[in-house]
């Protein structure tokens, strides 16, 4: 199997309209949303919850108040006033505990522990003509990387039991953990980026992220009509530094109403993003024919 990994340098440029339309051009795939803060690729296939797992990310902390003396030794000591005096007990705000172990080792009557916490459930979901595995993680949780690690595995277990030739994973925005954690190890990664001046430098923070790992890349510039001087420059950008532009999608207000409809839009025949993307689909293909994967016909993917 093959691990494509769409990204971005921020939320926002269409990650996920090119995820879900490639999802439908691509015939033997499985979909993976490393989104796990806000995952939606789902919601664009309207599938159906097949098996749930509980993901345990971290550890917060637990006040026993059996062995507490109302010292106060640990609400002096958290630095993320995570500990709470109420009704004369102290207990632990799980939202504010960063599991740092001050209070654990603070308290004299050791009545604090670390335990396991639930930071958030990963799902593998099935509609009429596709599989995804999705996450989602619990508000104030920080160990989105982790999570986004327990999909992409859950994905290959599923591919290979279901003998898929691509894993086609919608990436989390930015630079950060759950980012990096979508991109290493794949085959190949497609930055989605926005003629902005803010897309231009987040741009340029992804590929170097990207770059860092040593993924092969190339660009699909997304509303590319919106602003064509900018366009122009993040074509410019890309020519110097050799990197190849896989497509240019324009602004349709159809992929609006498919988003509405939760449809991917390569499904509306006559949208001009549709037709942008069957043919940034078609170069993908070229590529991984290249490469010399040993991929028969475009049909059998």
């Amino acid at each position: 199997m093959k691990q494509i990994a769409i990204v971005s340098g921020k939320g926002g440029t269409g990650k996920t309209t090119l995820s879900s339309s490639l999802g439908i051009l691509f015939k033997n795939t499985i979909l993976a949303d490393c989104d796990v803060d806000a995952a939606n690729l789902n919601l664009m296939f309207n599938s159906k919850i097949i098996e749930k797992y509980d993901y345990y990310g971290g550890k917060k902390a637990v006040i026993d108040p059996k062995k507490c003396d109302g010292c106060g030794i640990c609400k002096e000591v958290c630095r993320f006033e995570a500990v709470i005096y109420k009704n004369n007990i102290y207990k632990i705000d799980q939202y504010a505990c960063e599991g740092c172990n001050a209070c654990v080792i603070s308290c004299p009557q050791k009545a604090i522990k670390l335990t396991e916490s639930l930071s958030g459930n990963y799902y593998y979901s099935t509609s009429e003509n596709k599989n995804i595995v999705h996450a989602n993680l619990n508000p104030g949780e920080e160990t989105s990387g982790g999570l986004v690690a327990e999909v992409r595995k859950l994905s290959i277990e599923k591919g290979k039991i279901l003998k898929k030739e691509i894993i086609l994973i919608d990436g989390a925005p930015g630079i950060g953990c759950p980012a990096t954690s979508s991109i290493t190890a794949t085959y190949f990664v497609i930055i989605v980026t926005e003629p902005t001046s803010s897309g231009i430098h987040d741009l340029k923070r992804i590929i170097d992220t990207v770059k860092h790992f040593k993924r092969n890349f190339a660009i699909v510039i997304n509303k590319y009509d919106i602003n064509e001087e900018i366009t122009n420059k993040i074509e410019e950008f890309c020519k110097t530094e050799n990197i190849e532009i896989l497509g240019k999608i324009p602004f349709d207000e159809t992929v609006e109403e498919a988003i509405l409809n939760t449809r991917p839009v390569v499904t509306y025949e006559n949208s001009k993003a549709a037709k942008a993307i069957i043919e940034i689909y078609k170069k993908l293909l070229k590529i991984i024919k290249e490469e010399g994967k040993n991929y028969e016909n475009s049909n059998s993917i």
